[in-house]
């Protein structure tokens, strides 16, 4: 009997360039299996809410699934096996879950911003086009 679920997996940093690879393994366990994928987000690195093996990002999936409890059990199995993945999720849900999370929904309204580290370059860049501070109480005045 298949049943849906939602699964979020964090996948080492190091390992981000590895992820599509890894989603496409995942996916073909999952519809080998006769099950079904619903929804899949990549959501990239993301901070995370504490360390976790000294490691303070991680890169994100999530993914919406109904499959039955074999196939479950061989995704958890592969996620356990799998060192790259540093923790992973599953969650039982009542039905499909197939419109974007609130995370993408969010990015996407990001999206025409810069990132934090770009706003910062531009407003060093802008800082050192400021005249130099004068000398106004003489200290560094040259003698005569």
């Amino acid at each position: 009997m298949s049943r849906h679920y939602e699964v979020v997996f964090l996948v080492h940093p190091d390992q981000s360039e590895q992820v599509p690879a890894m989603i496409e393994r995942y996916k073909s366990l999952i519809e080998g299996g006769n099950g079904t994928i619903h929804r899949l987000e990549d959501w990239g690195r993301r901070q995370l809410a504490y360390p976790i093996q000294n490691l303070v990002k991680a890169h994100y999936v999530l993914l919406n699934i109904e499959v039955d409890q074999a196939v479950l059990s061989e995704l958890v199995e592969s996620f356990r096996f799998n060192d790259a993945v540093l923790r992973h999720l599953v969650v039982k849900r009542d039905g499909p879950d197939t419109e974007q999370s609130l995370i993408m929904k969010s990015k996407d309204e990001k999206g025409d911003k810069p990132e934090r580290s770009e706003r910062r370059r531009r407003d060093d860049d802008e800082g050192d086009a400021a005249p130099a501070a004068t000398d106004t109480d003489g200290d560094n005045a040259e003698a005569a």
